[in-house]
């Protein structure tokens, strides 16, 4: 496992989703590499669980065998800008960096996260330098919140492409793939234009039983989830949750698999599925009107 060193953490390389880099027949390995302050080489036993982020590297035992650190060659790479905006009452962090989701590669930008004037919450899909590339959108919550009820208002998102997501989540940064405390809405086909756009999940999506998958109408919605020990209930209804509520569209429990509250902040992003069918064609824009957290 490769790591790089950049804004105080270690950070898997060259993706978390493909966090093990293959040694050779000759001994030797190689692997693209994101820039940082430090880079280390961390060897593990068949079966290792990583964390893809730590404020530290994993110490040996427990699988890892041994590790070597080396510093970066010249000067030091800038240090990242962190822009944080303030949205519903609460301080978010706009994500600047590469990610890996859908089977590909972009970069979530912070140009393509703001607040007009009337403090609602923009998230764009734009195109990048690259032909073909996109760039895209993700904020975090500055502190974790726990149990509760997650309000999220959303304006018309039916618009949207295909093959574009919106994702209103809790994920646990500091995690493993594995225990990641994440619960998602999910509103996208994701890539096909017959699927439903809409799901509510509690991460491993690859279980069946994790997964509800439902139409969510045009119009202003509020999609919700209350989180107890052991239960999560998710709803999505038509209005807001400060006006009187037209109808109910969907809602389910989920029981079974449900993660425990530690250490997770709530994230809201959007970007794009390059597995569908329908490639996306002229980027997108979500609105988010409001986010209300309730013990």
């Amino acid at each position: 496992m490769l790591y790089a060193r950049s804004q105080g953490k270690w950070w898997v390389q060259p993706f978390s989703e493909h966090p093990f880099t293959k040694i050779q027949n000759d001994s030797t390995w190689k692997s693209e590499t994101h820039l940082g302050s430090e880079y280390a080489a961390v060897l593990v036993e068949p079966g290792y669980t990583p964390s893809d982020t730590a404020d530290s590297l994993p110490p040996t035992g427990a699988g890892v065998v041994a590790e070597a650190v080396v510093k970066g060659v010249g000067p030091a790479p800038p240090p990242t800008p962190i822009k944080t905006i303030h949205f519903s009452g609460y301080d978010w962090t706009v994500t600047n960096a590469a990610s890996f989701r859908g089977g590909t590669g972009f970069e979530f930008i912070p140009a393509n996260a703001w607040t007009d004037e009337k403090g609602a919450l923009h998230l764009r899909i734009a195109k990048g330098q690259a032909p073909g590339s996109w760039t895209c959108a993700e904020v975090r919550l500055t502190r974790n919140l726990g149990y509760g009820t997650y309000v999220f208002v959303v304006r018309d998102a039916a618009h949207i492409e295909p093959s574009a997501v919106l994702t209103l989540f809790a994920w646990d940064d500091l995690g493993t793939e594995q225990k990641r405390r994440e619960l998602d809405v999910e509103i996208s086909r994701w890539g096909v234009e017959k699927n439903p756009n809409a799901q509510y999940v509690v991460q491993p999506y690859y279980i069946p039983a994790n997964v509800d998958r439902f139409v969510a109408p045009a119009g202003l919605l509020t999609h919700s989830f209350r989180w107890e020990p052991g239960e999560v209930t998710f709803s999505s209804a038509a209005g807001t949750s400060g006006a009187t509520v037209t109808h109910l569209v969907n809602t389910h429990v989920f029981t079974s698999g449900v993660p425990t509250s530690d250490g997770e902040l709530v994230h809201i992003n959007f970007y794009v599925f390059r597995g569908g069918k329908i490639p996306l064609k002229d980027g997108d824009e979500i609105v988010i009107e409001k986010f209300e957290y309730l013990p």
